[in-house]
């Protein structure tokens, strides 16, 4: 009873989304809108220069298109997660990621655009039959190795397959995403959410593992098969934690920037902002571990056809490209979030998270562009090169001026969580 006195008076009656949100909204269009603009001047400048300009916007746009859904279906199950496993900082980012998840259809149609021009970014959709790949290898288009691979592997990869288990996974994703928010929004008119809590953790379970599955059957036809020689058996795990290293970055974010204002400005304590801090100072680890084992064991091996992708990315100028990834993705990221001082402030702990979701989108850049025979082992520079940095800047500012519209749908808060009444509480009162 205590606890639910406390609540009446320290809980803010209007759990709406502040006023400046629409301000997020509006500048997130019009950059949008600039870096979109920049894009098509920068592909006509591309094509004049090496007729590449319009393949470079489609590269871009794909790594545009992988970053969002990354942030999307990332968020859909970092909120899974949050449902199994408790803990007050749910009460913090639950909206937020409800929020993100509901962004689902604007992925969709950036998917639809890949979709459409596949034959513009993946071998396997060029090359459709035998006849073909053996004409393409005797004029020297591609090597033994692709032709094998792409003969091998056509029964997997092929647009029809592309497309089916890409529909089918975006069938999955908006199912789990539309049921989690439903149920979310009406357990708030319930006195009591124990019985809701336990039908969403029922749904969340078995849900992770659905996720798991279908994330890594999505990593492996949109990304692993721009380059169809190449194969790993932790490659969707790779793209497992590289969602969670991007998804809780800017949950932190947003949760610091409405802490301007109530009701998280009443919420956001240092100490959940310092556990948030130190979750992400796990994924930081984890991705690391990760991404060196499969550079381990594929580096020891020493197989022609697996160590070529590694080659591919640190030839040719590629090593600056990977040795800054290593900086921006990992070093920076570990060092910073060491300090127990910088996690418990707020402009500090925001500018690392920030710095984390563009080391994300930069490692992007370094798994797709080799992939393509005129930049493998060859990093030079083109007009067409800085699509990667418009393209997807302008797919991200849009997509995050959806988000802000999906946002002030809802109230930010759950308010009869169970550990509301915690969070509430004078910081420290349990020690």
């Amino acid at each position: 009873m205590a606890h639910e006195t406390q609540i009446a008076k320290t809980l803010p009656t209007d759990l709406s989304a502040p006023a400046f949100v629409d301000g997020w909204q509006k500048r997130s269009l019009v950059a949008s809108g600039i870096f979109s603009a920049a894009a098509v001047v920068l592909a006509l400048a591309g094509d004049a220069q090496d007729g590449l300009g319009w393949d470079h916007l489609l590269r871009a746009w794909a790594l545009g298109m992988i970053f969002v859904w990354s942030l999307t279906v990332g968020a859909l199950a970092l909120l899974m997660v949050q449902y199994c496993t408790g803990g007050k900082w749910g009460v913090l980012l639950r909206r937020p990621l409800e929020a993100m998840s509901r962004t689902l259809p604007l992925v969709f149609i950036y998917w639809a655009v890949v979709a459409i021009f596949a034959r513009r970014l993946y071998l396997w959709a060029r090359f459709t039959d035998a006849s073909k790949t053996a004409a393409a290898l005797k004029a020297g288009l591609i090597t033994e190795l692709q032709a094998h691979c792409l003969d091998f592997k056509r029964p997997m990869l092929n647009l029809a397959a592309f497309v089916a288990t890409s529909l089918v996974c975006f069938a999955i994703w908006g199912l789990y995403a539309w049921r989690l928010n439903a149920l979310g929004l009406k357990r708030d008119g319930q006195e009591t959410a124990l019985d809701w809590i336990k039908k969403i953790e029922n749904i969340s379970g078995p849900g992770l593992a659905v996720y798991a599955l279908t994330m890594t059957a999505a990593a492996i036809y949109w990304v692993m098969s721009m380059d169809p020689t190449w194969y790993s058996s932790i490659y969707g795990l790779l793209f497992l934690v590289g969602q969670g290293y991007a998804v809780l970055a800017l949950a932190i974010v947003i949760s610091i920037a409405l802490s301007r204002a109530e009701p998280f400005k009443t919420l956001l304590r240092p100490s959940e902002q310092h556990d948030l801090g130190k979750l992400a100072f796990a994924f930081v680890m984890l991705n690391v571990y990760l991404a060196f084992s499969q550079f381990l064991i594929v580096w020891s091996g020493n197989l022609p056809d697996e160590v070529h992708w590694y080659l591919d990315r640190m030839r040719g100028g590629w090593g600056a490209i990977l040795t800054l990834d290593f900086v921006f993705h990992w070093l920076v990221p570990f060092t910073l979030l060491l300090s127990r001082d910088l996690k418990r402030n707020k402009r500090r702990l925001a500018m690392v998270c920030l710095w984390m979701i563009f080391a994300r989108a930069f490692d992007l850049f370094w798994l797709i562009e080799p992939n393509f025979s005129d930049a493998a082992r060859n990093l030079h520079f083109s007009w067409g090169i800085l699509e990667y940095v418009t393209v997807p800047a302008a797919m991200a500012a849009f997509w995050f001026a959806y988000f802000c519209a999906q946002l002030k749908r809802r109230p930010l808060v759950q308010s009869n969580d169970p550990q509301l009444a915690e969070i509430l509480e004078v910081e420290d009162a349990r020690a």
